[in-house]
């Protein structure tokens, strides 16, 4: 892909307000044609710069509770347990960090019992985990990834 200017970060920015927004409406907004619009996006997602997805709201899924859990993982155990737990479908979000936490996860579950009995069953008995601290969201103020963003979890 060449280099993206600013056609295409305006457009990019416009989709993570609406990913609905049609060519038309972005086209005017931006002040381009209909057909530069379709061209670029479709460029985005052919150079894979952005995905088209849908994106839940846990809340309404039945998980009206998310948290963050750092865990500190056995050095040598780090991926293969990131992989495992990414296969989760409690597990939202995975990443692999620095920092006091080897692995980070997003996850989202029903009610705070649930969490913990997870964090207890599912997490806890994964071997080489020797350590988790969890952060429950009271309210996500951003999240480019979803339409909640302003949700209370």
């Amino acid at each position: 892909m060449e280099q993206m200017d600013d056609l295409d970060k305006k457009l990019i920015a416009l989709l993570q307000q609406d990913g609905r927004a049609s060519n038309i409406k972005l086209a005017k907004e931006i002040g381009v044609s209909e057909g530069t619009v379709r061209r670029r996006f479709r460029n985005l997602i052919k150079d894979e710069v952005i995905r088209v997805v849908a994106i839940p709201d846990p809340a309404k899924m039945g998980r009206g509770t998310t948290a963050l859990v750092g865990l500190q993982v056995d050095p040598a155990l780090v991926e293969p347990v990131a992989v495992q737990l990414a296969k989760i479908d409690e597990v939202q979000y995975a990443a692999v960090t620095t920092g006091a936490y080897d692995i980070f996860l997003w996850v989202a579950l029903p009610s705070p019992e649930e969490l913990a009995a997870f964090l207890r069953a599912r997490i806890g008995s994964i071997p080489g985990v020797r350590r988790t601290e969890t952060f429950v969201n009271l309210s996500i103020k951003k999240n480019p990834a979803g339409p909640y963003s302003t949700a209370a979890v």
